[in-house]
């Protein structure tokens, strides 16, 4: 890879690891994801200043080819992190059966659950 493409490639990565402290900063982005990108970033960041690093994580893998270990480093990454929000998912519609069933409660006992909430029920 050329001089040119790498410059490229670290001021993508630094620019994307900039966009992830500012959502983490505005509150958009919750630090325990901010934590798993950034991670993601510092690797890529390492990557991308010195490209021998892959050549020889990639021979010590016994991977003849340096791209397909960033590939397939990739696509671990992002089957771990599509696992990680489907569980994540599961357990959200889990607490949200459980508030949808005690509001149900609630309304069927004709009290409004605002002045339930102050009676410490």
């Amino acid at each position: 890879m050329s001089a040119r493409a790498h410059v490229l490639v670290l001021l993508v990565v630094l620019s994307s690891i900039a966009f992830l402290l500012r959502m983490v900063r505005r509150r958009q982005l919750q630090a325990k994801y901010a934590l798993l990108w950034l991670s993601a970033g510092v690797v890529l960041l390492l990557l991308a200043a010195s490209p021998q690093l892959l050549d020889r994580a990639s021979i010590w893998l016994g991977i003849s080819y340096g791209p397909t270990t960033f590939f397939l480093g990739a696509i671990t990454l992002l089957f771990l992190v599509v696992i990680h929000f489907s569980w994540e998912l599961s357990r959200l519609e889990d607490r949200t059966r459980v508030l949808a069933e005690e509001l149900a409660v609630l309304r069927a006992e004709g009290a409004p659950p605002e002045s339930r909430a102050h009676d410490g029920v």
